[in-house]
């Protein structure tokens, strides 16, 4: 992936920026660890009403909780664990009948993975990234659309990108071959694929839904430490060591590539530079104009809407 080492953004700090969450429900998957885990962290001090944990592994997001709580108090009591595996569209799952969403933040997903298919079908990564993801925004929409109908309401679904979408195939997505596990396609450009996608749902969703009140955000959170990296590290021995050596020297902490979807659920909406603007696709930390054509393709975008739709028919 493209490392971009120096970024001019503006400045955020979640214990003082992030404003009362006052009643306020939270959705995050992938929420056991890294950046996902660290958002709930800094979430949980603002006295939301609830934040569920959406992730496949239940202990792993027992422990999640518990290192929370040692951290902040009381939080324990809010915070709800939801299992979801999102390469099985059969076992997304959405808020437990919450009545109300206020944020989702959509930050589950892999990276570099070997040729391969989910339980549906799908190239893997694209299966998980994307399909699972877009699934479980549709079972939450009608929540999310209620909430925007609340006082004061703020309704936002941000999502995790990756500057890795400029990897994608020259026509974005390859409609043709999403149910294969596109063997003889390189598996970062499989995975610029799947964050390509994670863009124009971005697009698409603020193109549907922005008159209702919903603003949909895509970042990138920069090059972080975390155990994303684990399956490079662990598939290409020589990359692997490569880039095992340069996360640990020259990536952000986790603490502060965090603060990109941090920013984008709660900083102040706008036009203004640094505010946050919804169908936008920012780079650390609040940079818009950074995607690549692709990213801003709308025919693109709403093909793509189209397709996953029909594909997950049965499953709503």
């Amino acid at each position: 992936m493209p490392i971009r080492f120096f970024h001019r953004g503006t400045t955020f700090d979640p214990d003082t920026d992030i404003p009362s969450l006052n009643g306020h429900v939270v959705l995050i998957t992938g929420g056991n660890v890294g950046l996902g885990k660290e958002s709930i962290l800094r979430l949980v001090k603002h006295n939301p009403a609830r934040i569920y944990l959406a992730a496949r592994n239940k202990a792993s997001s027992i422990n999640a909780i518990s290192d929370i709580e040692t951290e902040v108090p009381g939080a324990a009591s809010l915070i709800l664990f939801i299992h979801c595996d999102l390469a099985s569209l059969a076992s997304t799952r959405g808020g437990g009948g919450e009545p109300r969403l206020d944020l989702l933040i959509l930050n589950a997903g892999i990276m570099v993975t070997p040729a391969a298919v989910t339980i549906n079908g799908y190239e893997s990564q694209f299966g998980t990234n994307h399909m699972g993801h877009f699934l479980l925004s549709k079972l939450l929409l009608s929540t999310l659309i209620t909430t925007t109908k609340l006082p004061g309401a703020d309704v936002r679904v941000v999502t995790l990108s990756s500057l890795a979408h400029t990897f994608a195939p020259g026509k974005g997505i390859i409609f043709d071959e999403l149910r294969t596990p596109m063997a003889n396609t390189f598996s970062v450009t499989r995975y610029g694929q799947s964050k390509l996608a994670n863009i124009l749902f971005v697009k698409e969703m603020q193109r549907r839904y922005g008159a209702q009140g919903i603003t949909a955000v895509a970042i990138h959170p920069g090059s972080v430490n975390t155990d994303l990296y684990q399956s490079v590290i662990s598939n290409w021995k020589v990359v692997g060591s490569l880039v095992n050596i340069t996360k640990k020297v020259f990536y952000s902490s986790v603490k502060d590539g965090a603060k990109g979807q941090l920013w984008a659920a709660t900083a102040a909406l706008g036009d203004d530079p640094y505010q946050v603007k919804g169908g936008e696709y920012y780079e650390p930390l609040g940079l818009a104009g950074r995607g690549s054509a692709l990213s801003s393709n709308a025919e693109l975008a709403s093909k793509l809407w189209e397709w996953s739709s029909n594909e997950v028919k049965g499953y709503e």
